[in-house]
């Protein structure tokens, strides 16, 4: 069964407008997101010039790119156990930590495959 509301191009913009909401919020508050989106800006150059092939910048772009969508998704996590409480849990203390483990390595994979590429 479909979720009443809207469809179509409302739907689509609506959504739009969430996800700018989002980004806003997340420049706003996370300073990691804005060091990682700086890193971005500056590894995109590099990416098109160091890739010899499409597909090689292509991977180094989008390893570096991950790197801010897994930031999203631990910030996310980390408003949602901020918001069920501010008292120490082992279980909210282990969700941060997990969100904050999945943005460290999607960072080392991407050394990882900046280094493969750049080694090739």
């Amino acid at each position: 069964m479909a979720k009443p509301g809207q469809s179509g191009l409302a739907r689509v913009l609506s959504a739009s407008r969430y996800s700018y909401q989002g980004l806003k919020a997340q420049w706003q508050h996370e300073a990691a997101f804005r060091q990682e989106l700086c890193l971005f800006i500056i590894a995109l150059p590099f990416a098109l010039w160091l890739g010899d092939t499409a597909l090689e910048r292509a991977v180094l772009i989008f390893s570096v790119g991950m790197v801010l969508i897994v930031e999203t998704l631990n910030s996310s996590v980390e408003a949602v156990v901020d918001r069920i409480s501010d008292e120490h849990h082992e279980l909210s203390g282990r969700a941060k930590d997990l969100g904050s483990a999945a943005v460290m390595l999607t960072l080392l994979l991407a050394v990882v495959v900046w280094c493969v590429v750049l080694i090739s």
